[in-house]
């Protein structure tokens, strides 16, 4: 695994609809022919063909926040930008873009217990109730020493991390930025590689706030079949499910349905029976919540194949989540080796 891209990609900012160094990132890590729209989606590799087009898809975004207001005492009201449990926002180090480009670091905060009644402590905590500190005292301060403005983004600050002792990562927005580096790393892989099909990388825009980057790259790529990469929430730490289906070290997940796409089910089946035909581990899942970008990709047009490939990811859509590099090295494996079975006949069987 190239642990230095992964890190790259892990620590660079970009909550939705402001993926920009992302796609910097993205650029810069693949010698293949890069295209970028209005919405920030990056296209890899896009060229015409004869050839069925295969699509590898992820999102380039992760959840963050958005300032709404700036206090008189300095603080800065803001909004979600993505889906978060609010009782693991407070208490955590964030980092804000500014309209000139400066990032400057804050702390997420809620009221403290010493100002808090009995009634107060009993309540479920509110968007409302938290804010972010930068460590000024005035909106003046925020405003000219700090250039902090209405709208400027917000994400978490973390920087990755390797456990070596378990072969794990820790880090922020595994969610999805590992799909972004297997698409990465799957057209440099390819390249050297004789296959039958058109294979096109297409990393979107705005996922976490509904699929709306690939609502405009499917259309642009009008792709025969899609795989979608994924960090997918890993439920072997918490889970009301008898027995796990994203435990770390056990391969990528093969996704039956999930909120907005059931899968097509020749597709699964084939991707099991080739993921069998080369010892790759995988593992097999039904989500009851949650969704991909293969929502609004598989109902493009006259309805697109998709195959959702997720890397089990702990704690997705917080601060630090972790993940198993070999779980990331088999997803590769097993996309490489399906597409290399892929031709027109195949997937017109499909």
């Amino acid at each position: 695994m190239n642990k230095q891209l992964a890190e790259a990609l892990s620590n660079a900012f970009g909550p939705s609809g402001h993926e920009e160094d992302v796609v910097e990132i993205i650029k810069r890590h693949t010698t293949a022919n890069v295209e970028v729209d209005h919405l920030k989606n990056v296209y890899i590799n896009y060229e015409e063909s004869e050839l069925p087009t295969v699509m590898l898809d992820a999102h380039s975004d992760e959840v963050g926040f958005m300032v709404q207001d700036i206090c008189d005492n300095g603080l800065l009201r803001i909004v979600p930008l993505g889906g978060w449990i609010l009782h693991t926002i407070p208490a955590h180090r964030v980092i804000i873009k500014t309209r000139d480009g400066q990032y400057v670091k804050g702390t997420t905060t809620s009221r403290p217990p010493h100002f808090m009644s009995a009634k107060q402590r009993e309540q479920a905590l509110e968007m409302d109730d938290i804010f972010v500190d930068i460590g000024a005292t005035s909106k003046h301060e925020v405003e000219n020493v700090f250039h902090i403005t209405l709208g400027d983004p917000i994400a978490p600050e973390v920087y990755m991390e390797e456990i070596e002792a378990t072969g794990l990562l820790m880090g922020k927005a595994f969610d999805n930025r590992i799909g972004c580096y297997c698409v990465l790393e799957m057209i440099k892989a390819l390249a050297k590689e004789t296959v039958d099909v058109q294979v096109v990388g297409a990393i979107a825009a705005q996922e976490e706030v509904g699929t709306r980057g690939a609502k405009v790259s499917v259309n642009k790529v009008k792709p025969n079949l899609a795989i979608i990469f994924e960090g997918s929430p890993a439920d072997d730490v918490y889970s009301d499910i008898t027995h796990p289906q994203g435990k770390l070290h056990s391969g990528p997940q093969i996704r039956y349905m999930d909120s907005g796409m059931i899968s097509n089910p020749s597709l699964i089946e084939k991707a099991k029976e080739v993921a069998t035909k080369y010892d790759i581990p995988f593992q097999c899942t039904v989500r009851k919540a949650g969704s991909t970008n293969g929502a609004a990709i598989h109902i493009a047009d006259t309805g697109v194949p998709c195959l959702v490939l997720g890397i089990p990811t702990r704690y997705a859509h917080t601060h630090y989540g972790y993940i198993s590099s070999s779980d990331v090295d088999h997803t590769i494996a097993l996309a490489i080796e399906f597409i290399k079975e892929l031709n027109a006949e195949v997937i017109a069987s499909l």
